[in-house]
C-alpha cells in the first residue's frame, strides 16, 4: 500500500523534505501540487525526516501538497521499440512518441556477476585510424575521452556511433546544449545510424536530478541488449556534468564536501556506472565511451583523476584530434595480434618517428639547422597528421594500415624505418 503525506517540512531550491517511514533509498514519489503531478526521488534519509529530489524543480511546490511514495525505485522500459527512439532523465519520450510501459526494467542495480563474464578480446571498429590502428577500442572495454571544452567531443560520439560495428547504439546525453541534442539527432538520422540508436537526453535546462539519472537509464537498456546477444556500444557525453550535478545536489543537502566540493563518493558512483561494461560468455557485450571534460585541461581535477583509476586507458582529444600521446588503450594487445601480422609493429614504428618528429620541430622553431633526417621526419610528421591523425579520415582498419606503409615509403627506405626485414618485405609498397 502507497504511503501518502500532506506535510511537506521544507522546501529548498529542488529539494523537499517530509516525516516519513518505512521508504528507502531512491524510492519514488509523486507530488500532487496545484499545477499538477511531478515525480520525485529519495536521495536522503535521516531518522523519520526523507528528503526528496524532486524531477520537474521545486517551483510550485507548497508545505501542503500531498506525497504519495510509490514503492519502487525508477524503473525503464525495455523492448525492440526502444530502437529510434529519443527520450529525457525521466524515460518520458522527447520525440512526441507513444510512451512506453511495457517490460519496465530497475536501473542502477549491481554490475554484472565476474562469473559471467569473459576476458575482453573482440575489436570494436570504428574506422577512425587513431582508434583503430594506434589504440584499438576492445568489445566490452570501458574508456573514458578526456577532452576540454570546446574540443569536437560530441561530433567524434556521432562519428563513432555511425561507423562502429556495434548491434545497438545507447547515447546518454547529459547537460548538453539544445543545439548539440539536435546535432546528434540530425547526424544520427542523416547518417542512418538512427535506427539502430537508442537516445536519452538531458538538456541544460532540464532538472538537475535527471542528470544524474541518464547514466543508469543508459546502461540498464544496454544491458537488457546485451543479454539478447546483441553487441551494443554505449556512449556517455559529459561525465563531468554527471559528477556536478551530484555535487550540487550535495550541496543543497549540505553533505561535507570533498575535493573541490565534490561528494566523499564521487569514486564509487563513477565506478557502479563504468564497471557495467561487460562481454558476457553465453551473450553479448556492452562497451562503454564515455566524454569527460577536464575543467581548465586539469588532467587532476577530481573527475578526470577518479576516471583513470577506474577506466582501461583514456583517449585524449586536443587540437581537433586524438593525441597519439597520452592516450592509451590497456586492453589493446588482446586483438593486436588477431588483426594483421605487421599492425603491431608498424604503431610502434610511426609513433616513434612521429616522436622524432616532434623533436625535430621544437629544433626547427628554435632556429637550429635542419639535417636531411630532420628533413624526411618533417616531411614524414606532416604527412601523418594529415593523413592519419584528422578526424575525417574514414578507413578501415586494414585500408589504415596500408596507409602507414605508403606514408613511411614516401619519406624514408626500408631500413630506416626500424621495423624488421621480414615485414617490410612482405608490406612494403612497390615505386
Amino acid at each position: 500500500m502507497n504511503k501518502v503525506y500532506n506535510r511537506i517540512e521544507s522546501i529548498t531550491g529542488n529539494v523537499i523534505t517530509v516525516k516519513a517511514d518505512g521508504v528507502r533509498y531512491k524510492e519514488l514519489a509523486q507530488i500532487s501540487t496545484r499545477f499538477g503531478k511531478s515525480l520525485a526521488q529519495v536521495n536522503k534519509i535521516e531518522g523519520d525526516l526523507v528528503s526528496l529530489q524532486v524531477f520537474a524543480g521545486g517551483q510550485g511546490v507548497s508545505t501542503g501538497d500531498e506525497v504519495r511514495f510509490l514503492g519502487r525505485e525508477m524503473r525503464v522500459s525495455f523492448s525492440e521499440d526502444l530502437l529510434g527512439r529519443i527520450f529525457d532523465g525521466s524515460g518520458a519520450p522527447r520525440d512526441n512518441g507513444p510512451v512506453l510501459t511495457e517490460n519496465m526494467q530497475p536501473i542502477g542495480g549491481p554490475s554484472v556477476n565476474p562469473t559471467r563474464r569473459i576476458l575482453a578480446n573482440r575489436i570494436m571498429r570504428t574506422n577512425i585510424p587513431m582508434i583503430d590502428m594506434f589504440n584499438t577500442l576492445v568489445v566490452s572495454q570501458k574508456l573514458p575521452i578526456f577532452s576540454i571544452s570546446g574540443e569536437p567531443y560530441n561530433q567524434l560520439l556521432a562519428r563513432i556511433a555511425m561507423q562502429a560495428e556495434a548491434d545497438v547504439i545507447v547515447l546518454g546525453g547529459m547537460g548538453l546544449k539544445y543545439d548539440d541534442f539536435l546535432y546528434f539527432k540530425d547526424a544520427l538520422s542523416k547518417g542512418g545510424a538512427l535506427s539502430k540508436t537508442v537516445m536519452f537526453i538531458h538538456t541544460a535546462s532540464d532538472p538537475t536530478v535527471e542528470c544524474m539519472m541518464i547514466p543508469d537509464m543508459v546502461l540498464a537498456v544496454a544491458e537488457q541488449f546485451a543479454l539478447q546477444d546483441k553487441d551494443v556500444l554505449v556512449l556517455l557525453t559529459d561525465m563531468t556534468n554527471f559528477a556536478d550535478a551530484m555535487k550540487e545536489i550535495a550541496i543543497t543537502q549540505e553533505q561535507v564536501p570533498s575535493n573541490r566540493g565534490y561528494p566523499g563518493d564521487l569514486y564509487s558512483q563513477l565506478a557502479s556506472r563504468y564497471e557495467k561494461a561487460v562481454d558476457f560468455a553465453d551473450s553479448g557485450s556492452v562497451t562503454v565511451l564515455a566524454v569527460t571534460t577536464m575543467p581548465g585541461d586539469d588532467v587532476t581535477h577530481p573527475v578526470p583523476d577518479n576516471t583513470g583509476y577506474i577506466t582501461e586507458g583514456q583517449y585524449y582529444l586536443k587540437g581537433g584530434r586524438i593525441e597519439p600521446f597520452g592516450s592509451l588503450s590497456r586492453l589493446k594487445q588482446n586483438v593486436n595480434k588477431k588483426t594483421r601480422e605487421d599492425h603491431r609493429a608498424l604503431m610502434d614504428a610511426m609513433i616513434r618517428l612521429y616522436a622524432s618528429y616532434k623533436e625535430t620541430l621544437e629544433k626547427k622553431n628554435m632556429g637550429f639547422s635542419m639535417s636531411r633526417w630532420d628533413e624526411k621526419l618533417l616531411k614524414y610528421g606532416e604527412l601523418f597528421e594529415k593523413k592519419l591523425m584528422s578526424l575525417s579520415v574514414n578507413l578501415p582498419l586494414e585500408g589504415a594500415l596500408d596507409l602507414g606503409w605508403e606514408i613511411l615509403a614516401e619519406c624514408f627506405r626500408k631500413d630506416e624505418t626500424g621495423i624488421k626485414s621480414d615485414l617490410t618485405d612482405a608490406f612494403w609498397p612497390e615505386k
